[in-house]
């Protein structure tokens, strides 16, 4: 295992504010060693299925599988690839990211998992592979992290292969981001006040260094997370890029009016306390709500949900 990185200092912080690539591999590099728990990001049947059910909503009706060669950009821990992979939907995988801690712990992950995937710190507006590589690249979470999006799509268009897909998921509408930030500001600010009460402070309250740690965090967050989506807007600037057959799909409405503060909630109070029955109830009620917003997208319009994936193809 990668060894942990240390946390950012307060100075480090103010730094990042100025240089926005230093903000990246500092926030991300940080996250690396917990990303997975803070997330409850697993590689289990419940993430595969996760996996499998973002990857098919988005492409509708998909290629044949699996996609021989693979590439996750801005891959993180590697959560969607290599549950992709244990989907039996990718073969080989290539995981990239700004960030050294993140690569390493990907790695690390499938090696856990009994198999190995290719690793390389790149920057997804300069991706270091050769034109025409790979058969599909996949993405979650990532473009909103990216300076210049038009130029990554660009760049992921240039190492597909002709008639190769991109898949990209769980990226932030602006409305959605708009509701979830509110509803997890007051969601810290709440479970921070109840948590210090006499009767629950040992069980559940932080002590200050983390809560020191969390709120610069938080500070880093905002440097890093740099663009929402239109998803009309998204789409065309897909097509621009020079994508075809490029299509959105929304996501999330009421999991999300739900999930944001449950997140928060588990962020906010001390590790461990919160056991697997707490899990399988954050998880059941996303599933639950899931389903009620598959009926609600067929009439409230697609940029009031929280999270927006697109796919298309190289010409």
């Amino acid at each position: 295992m990668a060894p942990t990185p240390e946390a950012a200092t307060a100075e480090q912080v103010a730094a990042a504010f100025a240089d926005n690539k230093l903000a990246q591999v500092l926030y991300h590099d940080w996250e690396a060693q917990t990303y997975d728990q803070k997330w409850s990001i697993s590689f289990d049947r419940r993430c595969i299925e996760y996996a499998r059910g973002r990857f098919e909503a988005i492409t509708g009706t998909p290629d044949p599988l699996p996609y021989a060669t693979a590439l996750e950009l801005g891959a993180g821990t590697g959560f969607f690839s290599l549950n992709l992979k244990q989907a039996a939907i990718l073969d080989a995988v290539h995981v990239t990211d700004l960030s050294p801690g993140m690569v390493e712990a990907a790695k690390a992950n499938a090696e856990m998992l009994g198999f190995s995937v290719e690793g390389r710190v790149a920057d997804a507006e300069r991706i270091p592979y050769d034109d025409n590589t790979f058969d599909i690249v996949v993405g979650h979470a990532v473009i909103h992290h990216i300076p210049d999006v038009e130029g990554a799509l660009r760049e992921i268009l240039r190492v597909l292969k002709p008639g190769g897909r991109f898949v990209i998921a769980g990226e932030p509408t602006t409305i959605g981001d708009r509701y979830a930030r509110r509803l997890g500001s007051l969601t810290w600010k709440a479970t921070k006040a109840v948590t210090q009460l006499p009767p629950l402070r040992e069980k559940w309250a932080k002590d200050k260094e983390a809560l020191d740690e969390s709120s610069r965090a938080a500070a880093l967050e905002a440097v890093v997370d740099l663009h929402t989506f239109d998803p009309d807007d998204l789409a065309r600037m897909a097509v621009r890029a020079g994508a075809i057959d490029v299509r959105t799909q929304t996501e999330e409405l009421t999991a999300a009016f739900a999930g944001w503060p449950i997140r928060t909630f588990e962020a906010a109070v001390k590790p461990g306390a919160l056991g697997w029955g707490w899990a399988m109830f954050a998880y059941g009620s996303w599933q639950r709500l899931s389903t009620v917003d598959r009926l609600l997208a067929k009439v409230v319009p697609a940029r009031f949900f929280y999270n927006v994936g697109i796919t298309g193809v190289k010409p």
